[in-house]
């Protein structure tokens, strides 16, 4: 198995956050895994940072014109639907 290079970071959290932490075993593991999940669910479009550059934007706006927002008839989540070729 190869070795691969480790880095320390380091971040500050508040008092609660810091005792839910106390209780975890290996917080190092958990912290890892967290982030490693949260990265998994990052939105494509804004990067997880909840706003559109005005590139993005008006790359959004470009696709938006053949497609709509509906919801899941099965979990209830909001989806894009491509509407392209249905006279949408």
């Amino acid at each position: 198995m190869k070795n691969t290079k480790q880095e320390i970071i380091t971040f500050k959290v508040d008092e609660k956050l810091s005792q839910a932490l106390s209780a975890v075993g290996n917080r190092s593991e958990f912290i890892r895994n967290a982030l490693l999940a949260a990265l998994d669910n990052v939105c494509p479009l804004c990067s997880g940072t909840g706003v559109l550059n005005q590139d993005r934007k008006r790359h959004w706006d470009e696709f938006a014109r053949d497609h709509v927002m509906s919801r899941c008839d099965d979990c209830h989540e909001l989806k894009l639907v491509c509407q392209k070729g249905q006279g949408g």
